[in-house]
């Protein structure tokens, strides 16, 4: 998944600098949404 995410980043010109963070914030979104669909079902 991660390299998912910097592929996409780097394919719409977000800062290189930047991207790390970018990164984890996807990651910690995508947990937070997971927990969220194992409670609904």
């Amino acid at each position: 998944m991660r390299r998912k995410v910097k592929r996409l980043l780097r394919k719409h010109g977000y800062p290189p600098d930047k991207q790390e963070q970018a990164v984890l914030t996807a990651i910690e979104q995508a947990e937070r949404v997971v927990k969220d669909w194992a409670r609904a079902t």
